[in-house]
């Protein structure tokens, strides 16, 4: 189900393990539309114009991310905002997957390092490619999943993660944490290596991935 991903064998088999063990997630593509693209947009892709690439993209040490969705016992999720983001800027928790680490070991260690929390994982909810069109294939994943809180206090780990506060929005607000990221200003900032706005529409992708998912 993930062959248009056009992943490694590796990845394959494992993701292919993953939806054996957690379920079938929502796929979807995603076309980040340059202004000099070559390659446009497919109908099977979600277009997104944007000005420029910015981090997470270009990045030597990962080829995708893990999307944590951590739910805590009172049924709220965990988001966050880091130091540098724009003012009340909060998504969903993110860490990338570093070349040769299994797609589940980096979850469980980037859960750790963000959160500090003891989890389960339960559901694979989300898996999403995207392809700048300056290449004819992605070049960045994300993939999702459900975790529940099972103890632990809540607290970044790892101080370089730079996370200032999280917050606990229930799943129906999750198309609003959409919105609010689709509707950051366009400035420029050497953080993310490029521009909020196009970042924050790309960042909003996989909050609505997920909410559709839970209204399936």
């Amino acid at each position: 189900m993930f062959e248009q991903f056009q992943l490694s064998n590796q990845v394959g088999a494992e993701l292919a393990d993953l939806v054996a063990r957690f379920g079938v997630p929502h796929v979807h593509q995603v076309a980040l539309v340059l202004p000099d693209g070559e390659y446009p947009a497919s109908p099977a892709e979600q277009a997104i114009n944007v000005k420029g690439l910015f981090a997470p993209f270009g990045k030597s040490d990962r080829y995708g991310e893990v999307c944590m969705v951590v739910q805590r016992p009172d049924g709220s999720l965990i988001s966050a905002r880091k130091a540098y983001y724009p003012t009340n800027c909060f998504r969903l928790l993110t860490g990338g997957i570093n070349y040769d680490e299994p797609v589940y070991e980096a979850l469980l260690r980037e859960t750790a390092e963000e959160t500090g929390l003891d989890v389960q994982v339960e559901r694979f909810l989300a898996a999403v490619s995207y392809r700048p069109t300056n290449s004819p294939s992605p070049t960045f994943y994300t993939f999702g999943f459900l975790l529940r809180e099972l103890g632990g206090t809540l607290g970044a780990v790892d101080e370089s993660e730079q996370v200032a506060a999280f917050g606990f929005p229930q799943v129906a607000d999750l198309p609003t944490l959409a919105t609010q990221l689709e509707s950051l200003s366009g400035s420029e900032d050497h953080e993310i290596a490029g521009n909020w706005q196009d970042w924050g529409r790309f960042r909003a992708v996989t909050h609505r991935v997920i909410w559709e998912y839970f209204q399936a």
